[in-house]
């Protein structure tokens, strides 16, 4: 029974904060039409404001970021195009992001090496899982081949553990630097300016939540393996 409740509560602390940030963003994409201009819009004009009109924005299919590397805040469609309150709030974090870079704040200056580190990490990653069927079948090597695969989904993590302690740049970039904009521009309805929080805590959770899936599956399969 403990084994039971202690699976139940590992399963609620790693889903409902993802369905929470989904939950919160579906739910201010209505009414689509609730302000004039779309969140591409205000992210120009809020980066206009900052002195950073060289900084383009983009549509994007890989979610809603800022690219260090470009210098470019990418948008997906539906925030790129959209004039909800999720849209024009997102496209305001992501627009903080961009402010960071411009003023050298340290933390994203080091979260941006750090996730650089860890994409390398996970490549070897997958070359150590792939290694594995090898050194396990073919070699006869049981032992080594299920420590290649540990240490494989070990490396594969390596991007839970960058987005859980660079959390406070994405808080930062939410509550310093957009939510500030928000209000001294009077882009929000006053009646908007709690759910405006929710989506902006939402925003800085997003990698989070998706970051404590992959932790779900680094488990499962520790689960699996053990002996």
């Amino acid at each position: 029974m403990p084994i039971v409740l202690g699976l139940v509560l590992l399963a609620a602390v790693v889903v409902l904060p993802g369905w929470w940030v989904k939950r919160v963003m579906k739910r201010h994409h209505q009414p689509a039409d609730r302000y004039p201009g779309t969140g591409a819009e205000l992210a120009r004009d809020l980066l206009d404001r900052v002195g950073l009109d060289a900084v383009p924005i983009e549509r994007t299919d890989q979610g809603d970021h800022y690219d260090p590397e470009a210098r470019t805040v990418r948008l997906s469609p539906d925030n790129h195009d959209g004039r909800s309150l999720t849209a024009i709030t997102v496209a305001a974090h992501e627009v903080g992001h961009a402010i960071q870079h411009a003023v050298g704040y340290g933390p994203l200056v080091w979260r941006t090496r750090l996730v650089k580190t860890a994409q390398r990490v996970q490549r070897i990653g997958l070359l150590l899982i792939a290694a594995m069927p090898i050194v396990l079948l073919a070699l006869r090597l049981p032992r080594a081949g299920l420590t290649l695969l540990v240490f494989g989904l070990a490396a594969l993590a390596s991007g839970i553990v960058v987005h859980l302690v660079t959390l406070p740049t994405e808080f930062d970039a939410s509550f310093r630097r957009a939510l500030p904009l928000l209000d001294k521009g009077g882009y929000l309805k006053p009646e908007d300016r709690r759910p405006a929080r929710r989506i902006l805590t939402a925003a800085a959770l997003t990698y989070v939540a998706a970051s404590l899936m992959g932790l779900l599956n680094f488990w499962w399969w520790l689960r699996i393996l053990r002996p």
